[in-house]
């Protein structure tokens, strides 16, 4: 994913829910650069559900080590943007 398709969707994820722009991108480059290494590093096949929750996981606990990011949260975040 480029920066201008990554910010885009910090733009319609921000729109569409109350929180700031910089906790939004936060989120979602750490949910998508773990999906980015996660398609490069397998070659099994998961379905839609396994990965996303598999994302959300590993993105509240990057994000929550940092900053305290609640899982509900990221949640929406990253449901948003899915």
């Amino acid at each position: 994913m480029i920066d201008h398709e990554c910010n885009r969707a910090v733009q319609y994820v921000t729109s569409r829910t109350s929180y700031s722009h910089e906790t939004v991108a936060e989120i979602l480059k750490t949910g998508f650069y773990e999906l980015s290494s996660l398609a490069t590093q397998t070659t099994c096949q998961f379905d839609r559900e396994t990965v996303l929750e598999y994302v959300l996981q590993w993105t509240i606990k990057r994000t929550g080590k940092r900053t305290g990011r609640l899982e509900p949260l990221v949640r929406e975040v990253l449901g948003c943007a899915g």
